[in-house]
């Protein structure tokens, strides 16, 4: 008998409901089609939506719902003019990391060779490299607390022993994962500003750590300013990059942007129990209700969620359906007749999901 997965699944705001709605369609008929997993979704309300109906972003039977998963599928959040009395964005993502101490944000950047790209890249060559964003300290420490006077601000950077070391043995980790399958060389870059900060000169300290126990692998250091330069000059380069709360939600955009746009950016948080996936980009509700949203991003989140639940429950067919529901929605990018929008063609959300199925189960 197939082991039942349980997926709580926060649909979101403005767009986030649309581009969950063909992405749970499409998990579904993997699901059905496998003879080794089934999958079990429970809806999990919050949101800027949801706050504005009940003053709750969170509440605590989604966090219970949550909790009790085994993975959590999460679309976009947040609603510009829904906000908290302080003025703060409703952002229950980042509260789900916190809660759940989901320490690395993972966010892959992949371009095939000859796909579009703003980059003029040579023809032979690809980009592959994945970013992992600490996620619950660094500057997002004091978020909505930090100390405003008449005359100044302040806000506290924090880099922990704990949350750090659990990071950099995942990163470690996920880098050999990708050597083992051949999608990169097992090398490992510290992106910081050490030269500057004792706090990132800490951080470095542990990673370099934590490299002395995989003699393996290949270790490096980066400066971040020079990361964001060479990530535009020589992307190919780069294996795995792990990086400060901040850095990395800035660098992770730059990833983004080499592919093509946020509607292809993909991204988990994980910690050592819990791990949420979710698409990189905001609620859009300009065109909410229009079925003009790009759902690539949210299917390739969903594509992660069985990546990480095959190898974390020893399950080859949901490690497999993962890597076939990532290279289908390569295919269809690389392949540019069904794009929309955002990434310069003129498809709707159905007809995008739709290129993705029959990719998977015509092709």
């Amino acid at each position: 008998m197939n082991k039942t997965f349980s997926i709580a699944v926060f649909s979101g705001d403005g767009i986030g409901p649309e581009i969950t709605a063909p992405t749970l369609d499409i998990l579904e008929r993997m699901a059905a089609a496998s003879d080794g997993y089934d999958l079990r979704f429970t809806d999990a309300p919050a949101g800027a939506s949801h706050y504005a109906k009940t003053g709750e972003s969170l509440p605590e039977a989604s966090m219970d719902i949550a909790r009790a998963s085994d993975a959590i599928m999460l679309s976009a959040m947040g609603l510009p003019d829904v906000r908290y009395p302080d003025g703060t964005e409703i952002s229950p993502q980042i509260e789900l990391r916190k809660a759940l101490t989901l320490f690395a944000g993972i966010r892959p950047v992949t371009v095939k060779p000859g796909q579009k790209t703003p980059l003029n890249l040579p023809a032979d060559r690809g980009i592959d490299f994945v970013l992992v964003r600490e996620s619950t300290e660094g500057l997002f420490h004091t978020q909505g607390c930090g100390e405003v006077t008449n005359d100044e601000a302040r806000e506290t950077l924090l880099i922990t022993r704990e949350i750090s070391e659990k990071l950099f043995r995942f990163t470690f980790d996920l880098a050999a994962t990708r050597k083992k399958t051949g999608r990169g060389p097992g090398r490992v870059t510290c992106v910081d500003k050490a030269n500057v900060f004792r706090a990132f000169a800490f951080f470095r300290e542990i990673f370099d750590a934590e490299a002395a126990r995989h003699p393996d692998l290949i270790a490096d250091h980066a400066y971040v300013d020079a990361t964001a330069l060479w990530m535009v000059q020589k992307p190919w380069d780069f294996d795995v990059l792990v990086t400060e709360n901040m850095f990395g939600d800035i660098l992770s955009d730059l990833g983004a942007g080499l592919m093509g746009g946020l509607g292809l950016a993909p991204s988990a948080d994980i910690g050592l129990e819990h791990a949420v996936f979710q698409p990189c980009h905001g609620s859009a509700p300009d065109i909410a209700g229009q079925g003009l949203a790009n759902p690539l991003a949210m299917i390739l989140s969903a594509a992660m969620m069985l990546d990480w639940l095959g190898l974390r429950h020893d399950n080859d067919a949901m490690v497999q359906d993962g890597a076939r529901l990532r290279e289908a929605v390569e295919d269809v990018v690389a392949l540019g007749e069904v794009l929309t929008r955002d990434i310069g063609g003129t498809a709707g959300t159905k007809e995008a999901a739709n290129a993705v199925l029959e990719t998977l189960f015509v092709s």
